[in-house]
């Protein structure tokens, strides 16, 4: 056995990661599930909904990740800084 001391990290899932995941994965489920957008009414001045609503996910796609990387980067430091105080 090591005498090294045991480093403690923090949860591997913790509530900020699942909003990252679900970020990330909304858009997947908005896209695939086809039957939900899969008709021309209502149209948005002369472009059926079928278009209109995956342009429409682009931006909200860009929008959560984004925020997903945002939080990502935030919960990256916040661990940086935790293991940097327990270390020393």
């Amino acid at each position: 056995m090591s005498d090294a001391p045991e480093v403690t990290r923090g949860p591997v899932v913790t509530p900020v990661r699942v909003v990252i995941a679900l970020c990330l994965f909304a858009p997947f489920v908005a896209m695939l599930w086809v039957g939900s957008y899969a008709k021309v009414d209502p149209a948005f001045i002369g472009i059926p909904f079928f278009y209109w609503y995956q342009m429409l996910w682009v931006l909200i796609s860009t929008a959560l990740t984004m925020v997903a990387y945002k939080l990502w980067q935030r919960d990256q430091r916040a661990r940086k800084a935790s293991d940097g105080g327990a270390s020393q």
